[in-house]
C-alpha cells in the first residue's frame, strides 16, 4: 500500500488593514506524465435560489458534473453566466421550476441573476480529486493525497485573475504532512462581487411589486 500525503497551506492578506475572511479554494492538478491522471466521478449538483440567494455560495464540482438551479422564490430568476468558465443565460423561469446546466469545461464559474442584482454565486470545475475550500480563518486542508509532483492553483474570491495567475506554484508532496506556510494575496476590504447584467448595463432600479 502507499502511504498518503497531507497538505496544508493558509491565506492571508497582503493589503494593510485588510483582514476579513474571503471564499477561498485551492486544488492540486497532478503533474502529466509524473503520475497516472486521478479519476473523477462526475456527479449532479444544486444551486438553490431562495430569498434573493444562491446556496451555496460557492462549490467545487468535477467536470462533466451537472448543477440543477430549482426557484424556491415566489418570482422569477434568470440566472446566467458569461465569464471564463461555463457560459450559459437559463431565461426567466417562475417559482418552483428548476433548470441544469452541465459544466462541461474546467475553470471559475461566476453565476449571477439578470433580476436580481445581490445574487451572485460561483462554482469552480475541476479535474481532480484533490481540493479544499478555506475554512473561516482562511486554513485549508488537503488530506489522502498520493505523493508525487503537482501544481497548486489558487482562487480568492476578489483577487483578479492576473494575481491569481502568480500564486500557481509547483508542489511536491512526498508521505507525509507537508505545510506550505502562509499564501499572501491583496484580498480587497470591500465584500461581494459587482457586475453588469448580461447584457452589460446596469441592472435598472427596482419596481415597486405592488
Amino acid at each position: 500500500t502507499t502511504d498518503l500525503a497531507e497538505l496544508r497551506v493558509r491565506i492571508e492578506s497582503s493589503l494593510p488593514g485588510s483582514h476579513r475572511s474571503v471564499p477561498a479554494v485551492i486544488w492540486l492538478d497532478p503533474v502529466p506524465g509524473e503520475l497516472a491522471p486521478p479519476i473523477v466521478p462526475r456527479g449532479r449538483y444544486t444551486l438553490l435560489q431562495k430569498n434573493r440567494t444562491f446556496i451555496p455560495h460557492l462549490q467545487v464540482i468535477p467536470v462533466d458534473s451537472v448543477v440543477q438551479f430549482p426557484n424556491q422564490d415566489p418570482f422569477f430568476h434568470n440566472v446566467f453566466s458569461l465569464f471564463d468558465g461555463k457560459r450559459f443565460d437559463l431565461g426567466l423561469y417562475e417559482a418552483g421550476s428548476s433548470k441544469s446546466v452541465t459544466f462541461s469545461r474546467i475553470g471559475v464559474s461566476y453565476i449571477f441573476c439578470n433580476i436580481h442584482p445581490e445574487m451572485s454565486a460561483v462554482i469552480i470545475s475541476v479535474a481532480t480529486p484533490y481540493y479544499a475550500i478555506a475554512s473561516p480563518n482562511g486554513a485549508f486542508l488537503l488530506r489522502s493525497v498520493l505523493p508525487g509532483d503537482y501544481t497548486l492553483h489558487v482562487w480568492i474570491e476578489g483577487v483578479p485573475q492576473s494575481q491569481l495567475d502568480h500564486l500557481i506554484r509547483p508542489v511536491h508532496l512526498s508521505a507525509h504532512a507537508v505545510d506550505l506556510g502562509v499564501i499572501r494575496a491583496p484580498i480587497p476590504p470591500a465584500a461581494g462581487l459587482t457586475h453588469d447584467n448580461m447584457y452589460g448595463n446596469s441592472y435598472p432600479p427596482e419596481k415597486s411589486p405592488y
